[in-house]
């Protein structure tokens, strides 16, 4: 499961791995330029994802949609509001690994 926080200029991804029976967590950030977004791209393939949602306002996420919406992952965009983190935890890499886990349940249902 992968999660990506858009923002106009850079995105932060988190990467959950299961690895013998325990989760990990890696996050990394990435500019908004097409040639990022293909690394980012890249990075969520090796990483073995297979579903991906994203929290963003307005529209920052679409082109973030365009170039991971080529079969590769299922595809969520969530409501900010839907999936409102914890207060005090304002972080973008805790919001990366907030989308994620949130990301996590919703696939288990």
């Amino acid at each position: 499961m992968g999660s990506t926080l858009v923002h106009k200029a850079m995105i932060v991804a988190c990467v959950r791995i299961m690895s013998e029976g325990k989760a990990s967590r890696e996050c990394r950030t990435f500019e908004t330029s097409t040639a990022s977004l293909e690394t980012l791209l890249d990075w969520l393939t090796a990483s073995g994802c297979t579903h991906v949602a994203m929290e963003a306002t307005g529209v920052y996420w679409k082109p973030v949609w365009n170039i991971l919406g080529d079969g590769r992952f299922e595809l969520i965009v969530a409501n900010a509001a839907h999936i409102k983190n914890v207060p005090g935890r304002k972080t973008d890499v805790n919001d990366a690994t907030w989308i994620a886990e949130c990301g996590r349940r919703l696939m288990a249902h």
